[in-house]
């Protein structure tokens, strides 16, 4: 399949996913990529320039909240984020509509 479709219907999904990983317990951004990689089989492995503006626009929405760690010993600080109730109550919108999407677009293709 050619890429650009691929990854225009990729993108369409990002926020929900990452607010659905976020809403699981709080997580910082190489965590999400891993977790997101691993979860999906390779398929939604993003990288740190799809993610971080991702989660910008989050914050940004007020669906996520973000805190910097306190590193003890040898750790660096790590920036983790939690999903607000409002992320919480925009996940269920969008999960909502996803599914009602994605099983209107399978009649549509009779799948």
């Amino acid at each position: 399949m050619d890429q650009k479709y691929e990854r225009q219907m990729k993108k369409g999904v990002y926020e929900m996913l990452v607010l659905h990983l976020l809403d699981e317990g709080e997580k910082y951004g190489y965590q999400l990529l891993n977790e997101m990689q691993q979860k999906s089989g390779g398929m939604f492995a993003l990288k740190e320039g799809t993610l971080y503006p991702i989660l910008y626009r989050l914050e940004e929405d007020g669906c996520i909240v973000s805190r910097w760690s306190q590193p003890e010993g040898r750790e660096v600080s790590r920036k983790y984020y939690t999903v607000t109730e409002k992320g919480r109550q925009t996940l269920r919108e969008i999960t909502g509509f996803w599914r009602n999407f994605s099983g209107t677009v399978g009649q549509i293709l009779e799948i």
